[in-house]
């Protein structure tokens, strides 16, 4: 089988396309035909070394939607021909590739009338949108919430799962922006330059996809008691007492059950995804290209994946 890897670590230069044997299902896993892999800044910190979770060499990628082949041993619920999509393993690695061994609990059936590359866009970062929301941040109705990084991928979906959720919701990204975020949910959308912490107080949630100064500035706007959820960096302990607030950082835990809500959402159109870029899997080193900055489409950059044989 054709896989994307990396063999040392450095710029998306360092991705290869290799020939590899296909692999076998352990227990508790899948094999799966690929169809297509959804690209994350993951990989790239993974590729980059500035994330470390498995040896290299390694094949990039976590998210996945595909065909199952083959189920390994301690596997219920799934059947060979299925139509799944979800995440590989707490590694973020192996999706790249014309066939994957992904954990079974980190998968779900696709969801109905959705592409197999709309699927691969969607498991990790609206799961991690899911969780910031209502495991962390335990968000309830009437609540205000500021999103950081409003315009990115988890972010579009945390303006929508808020939204709907009751909760007035304050987007913050690029003034080109404001009309899609409206769209999404967003009461205001605040044009990511300004200075939001002179003109905003009394906010029970922040949501942050950005870090750095940013999440710090926004620690101002939270009233006391106040929570702020990253995905990018933890807060200092010391900081957040300072402040009278509360500060949770986590890393994303795909499962069969937080996909099966999302399907649902998406299936009653009460969820929508964007698809960027999409590219064969032979131009992996493109679709880094794109994370680091070249030109691409608004929305989640995926790879097409066909098995050679097909």
């Amino acid at each position: 089988m054709k896989a994307a890897r990396v063999l040392r670590l450095g710029p998306p230069s360092v991705i290869t396309i290799d020939d590899m044997p296909r692999p076998t299902p352990a227990a508790g896993q899948l094999l799966v035909r690929v169809m297509a892999a959804g690209v994350g800044q993951w990989d790239a910190l993974i590729r980059e070394g500035e994330v470390q979770l498995q040896p290299l060499p390694l094949i990039l990628g976590a998210e996945l939607s595909g065909i199952v082949e083959a189920i390994g041993a301690e596997v219920r619920g799934v059947a060979v021909g299925d139509e799944v999509y979800g995440s590989t393993n707490e590694q973020f690695s192996g999706a790249y590739a014309e066939y994957a061994v992904p954990r079974a609990r980190s998968m779900a059936q696709k969801p109905k009338g959705l592409s197999f590359v709309e699927a691969a866009s969607i498991p990790v970062i609206a799961v991690t949108a899911w969780q910031m929301l209502f495991d962390y941040a335990r968000v309830t109705r009437g609540q205000t919430a500021l999103i950081l990084g409003a315009a990115g991928n988890v972010g579009a979906y945390a303006v929508q799962l808020a939204s709907q959720a009751g909760v007035h919701v304050i987007a913050v990204a690029g003034a080109a922006n404001r009309e899609h975020l409206t769209k999404l949910g967003a009461e205001r959308v605040l044009d990511k330059t300004e200075q939001f912490e002179e003109s905003l107080t009394g906010v029970d949630v922040v949501l942050d996809m950005v870090g750095g100064e940013t999440q710090q500035r926004s620690l101002h706007v939270l009233k006391r008691g106040g929570i702020l959820v990253s995905v990018v960096s933890p807060v200092p302990e010391s900081l957040a007492e300072r402040y009278g607030v509360r500060a949770s950082y986590f890393i994303v835990d795909v499962t069969t059950e937080r996909l099966n809500t999302i399907s649902e959402l998406l299936e009653t159109g009460r969820l929508v995804t964007e698809v960027g870029s999409v590219l064969p899997l032979e131009q992996a080193v493109l679709a880094h290209e794109m994370l680091a900055g070249a030109p691409h489409k608004r929305g989640k950059i995926v790879l097409s994946v066909s098995p050679s044989h097909l």
